[in-house]
């Protein structure tokens, strides 16, 4: 059967998940299935986009197709890449805080990130009046508008990042291979199609190999209930400074996490599960950017991880996840972060949090109100992806 590598590989990825070392419970197999799927589905598309003759982009990650601990601000793009060829990336700037370019040299794997050959914001290049910008990249030499692509450039990841879920608008981009504009692709052989479900199984075992390794590298290794100091993120895309950790909590337990409201153009919170994945992000206030979260008076930024609902406008719903990950991102930096930038920790009865946070009576909010803040996100979300 054409079809049996992948049948194979789909059979391999359920082994994957169910001898997932943090399995635990009923919920974290169902989670894990469900990941499962998302997995399936993203593998195919990847599989099928691989095309670096007549490039597009499509969507590497969103609500459906979870990895590697997808940020719900970010917009996910990628394009394979020929590092021999040229290329012409056009499009117009949307409203969104940031939007970034990154060249990799190839896939993640189970034991190495890949490096980063560029990476670069929308401040290195030209943006015109109506938002147009155009980029060309290519094995020549850099110069302005100009990305030279070294011999092992395999992707373009673009990543468009909202702040203000309820007014940012996304822009538009496209890619095409410039000695290839106007030809079209070869027809279909069944050659082509049995590689390319090949790949596909491939993609698969190694997306979850990958990133149910992440965590060992960079968060599990940290102690319990704790953040690190703002940090470069690991895989080369210097715009971005984060903070990272893992919790562990009782139902009746709070995490309070106290963090300046940043001057950089993005500052986002969020969790995730133990497959390394956003939490649900639509239905649930499972991570908040500084312009979603209420901010107190002293400029701190107060969060409040709990699975009781406190009443507080902060509060980052755990949804059932007693044990997690923990992520702050700061993006379109102008400078480093340094330690008091980032965030502080205490885990707090869930009884006292009026005691704990300073200003905890301008900080809460009625069941209507909390039902508005959800009914914001759940259109938000659907707008974007019919974008």
């Amino acid at each position: 059967m054409l079809t049996q590598p992948f049948a194979d590989a789909i059979a391999a990825a359920e082994q994957i998940i169910t001898g997932a070392a943090h399995v635990r419970t009923e919920q974290d197999l169902v989670e894990g299935y469900d990941y499962l799927a998302g997995s399936i589905r993203a593998a195919l598309q990847m599989a099928w986009a691989y095309e670096r003759d007549f490039p597009f982009f499509v969507q590497s990650t969103g609500p459906y197709t979870k990895m590697g601990l997808d940020n719900p601000d970010t917009l996910y793009f990628h394009s394979y890449l020929r590092p021999d060829a040229e290329y012409l990336v056009t499009g117009k700037r949307g409203t969104t805080r940031d939007l970034s370019f990154q060249v990799l040299n190839g896939n993640y794997s189970p034991v190495d990130v890949p490096d980063s050959l560029t990476a670069f914001d929308d401040r290195s290049i030209e943006v015109g009046p109506d938002g147009s910008y155009e980029l060309r990249l290519g094995p020549g030499p850099a110069r302005p508008g100009y990305v030279h692509l070294a011999a092992d450039s395999a992707m373009l990841v673009i990543r468009e990042v909202y702040s203000d879920w309820a007014t940012e608008k996304p822009g538009t981009v496209r890619i095409s291979r410039i000695d290839t504009v106007g030809a079209a692709p070869p027809p279909l052989t069944k050659d082509l199609l049995t590689k390319r479900y090949g790949i596909a199984g491939k993609m698969l075992i190694s997306r979850l190999q990958t990133f149910l390794a992440f965590p060992e590298w960079f968060y599990l290794n940290l102690p319990v209930n704790t953040m690190t100091e703002p940090r470069s993120t690991p895989g080369g895309l210097t715009t971005q400074f984060s903070s990272a950790g893992h919790y562990e909590l009782d139902d009746d337990q709070a995490m309070i996490i106290t963090v300046p409201k940043s001057d950089s153009p993005y500052q986002g919170f969020q969790l995730g599960s133990m497959w390394y994945l956003s939490l649900d992000y639509i239905n649930h206030q499972t991570s908040l950017t500084a312009d979603q979260a209420h901010v107190d008076p002293d400029g701190m930024i107060r969060l409040v991880v709990s699975e009781r609902d406190p009443g507080l406008a902060n509060w980052i719903e755990r949804t059932g996840h007693d044990r997690g990950y923990l992520q702050f991102r700061w993006q379109r930096l102008a400078r480093d972060m340094k330690p008091e930038d980032g965030p502080t920790v205490e885990v707090v009865p869930v009884a006292e949090l009026a005691q704990r946070l300073p200003f905890h009576d301008q900080a809460r909010v009625t069941p209507e109100q909390w039902r508005a803040r959800i009914a914001v996100r759940q259109a938000a979300v659907a707008e974007r992806m019919l974008g």
